[in-house]
């Protein structure tokens, strides 16, 4: 499937005896150039198979859960029970979270244009990124309110705690589900999953939580399952905000490495050198690729091809720039 988008590539290099094709875009372009479209879904991993990005799975979530968020709060008010207001609160960032990353998805189908040459895809990066930083908010708020409660404990409506929670498990978990199937594919995805999943877990602590108020009358557990919620959701955050600050900055995604490519591309029959090599993501699904390929054969067009073909079926990357160079490795200590 080749992209809808337009890309200016300026390259200023030394030239070290250039081959003297002409490429056409997928088979070239500008002279010694290849460009190569079209979609990957190897950030994150090696994965096959379509990411679903539609909006319905994020249109259904943010209905469902801002009803919810809305009845928790005003039940954890008539219970007093901080648990049941921290999980409110987290869910209401789960609602601006489903938001960022549905906002996202749709953004990255619209077409590139003359400016926005690679198109809108980094929004699902900046989505994923919001999303983590969203979560250790969240769990900032969640855990001043439980040493308040801790250092105050007042008594709770246990069985409210329960009817609500369990429902609000249901809820969330369902939510995530929806996203299950991707979650491993795209880190927009994986974002909204991690949130639902963490609702799900922090719901499932509540109702342990009244459980044993109701049998106990402890009612400093509401407080300390606040903290163990905390601790649960910064554990699975910490890898969604590495990730996405990673592909902010433009590193190579996961699952890509850089020097497995440059070794993959070294083995080609006739290539001397590899430099300028460069691996990014565009997306949080779609990954790119410059390089210029030093070599020693008169069919460069048949390199420039099994080059293409190698990217995209071993490293999934098949939006690539290649430059094909014949003669020595320029003086390139940063390449």
């Amino acid at each position: 499937m080749a992209h809808d988008h337009a890309h200016d590539h300026d390259h200023a290099h030394d030239h070290h005896g250039h081959d003297d094709h002409d490429h056409d875009h997928g088979a070239g372009g500008a002279r010694g150039h290849s460009h190569d479209h079209g979609h990957s879904h190897g950030i994150g991993g090696h994965h096959h198979g379509p990411v679903d990005t539609g909006d319905w799975r994020y249109a259904v979530g943010l209905i469902v859960n801002l009803a919810f968020v809305v009845c928790e709060f005003g039940a954890g008010l008539w219970a007093d029970s901080t648990a049941l207001m921290a999980d409110a609160g987290h869910n209401l960032s789960d609602v601006l979270g489903l938001a960022l990353a549905g906002g996202a998805a749709w953004l990255a189908r619209r077409a590139a244009g003359p400016k926005r040459t690679y198109g809108y895809g980094k929004a699902t990066v900046l989505a994923a990124l919001a999303n983590a930083l969203l979560l250790i908010f969240a769990c900032g708020a969640i855990a001043f309110e439980a040493v308040r409660r801790l250092a105050e404990p007042a008594p709770v409506q246990s069985g409210v705690i329960m009817i609500v929670a369990g429902i609000g498990f249901v809820i969330n978990l369902g939510t995530a589900l929806l996203f299950m199937k991707d979650q491993h594919k795209d880190l927009n995805v994986r974002g909204a999953y991690l949130h639902m999943m963490a609702d799900a877990a922090v719901s499932l602590g509540v109702v342990i939580a009244g459980a044993v108020i109701l049998f106990t009358g402890w009612a400093m557990i509401d407080g300390l399952v606040s903290l163990v919620i905390v601790a649960v959701i910064m554990a699975g955050t910490w890898g969604l905000l590495k990730d996405s600050v990673n592909l902010a900055l433009d590193a190579a995604p996961n699952g890509l490495d850089v020097a497995e490519i440059r070794t993959a591309f070294l083995a080609l029959p006739g290539v001397t050198a590899v430099h300028d090599l460069h691996v990014w993501g565009l997306s949080t699904t779609d990954a790119a690729l410059t390089a210029h390929i030093v070599h020693q054969r008169p069919d460069a067009d048949a390199l420039l091809a099994e080059a293409q073909s190698l990217a995209r079926g071993r490293f999934e990357i098949s939006h690539t720039t290649l430059q094909l160079e014949t003669g020595a490795l320029p003086d390139c200590p940063n390449c």
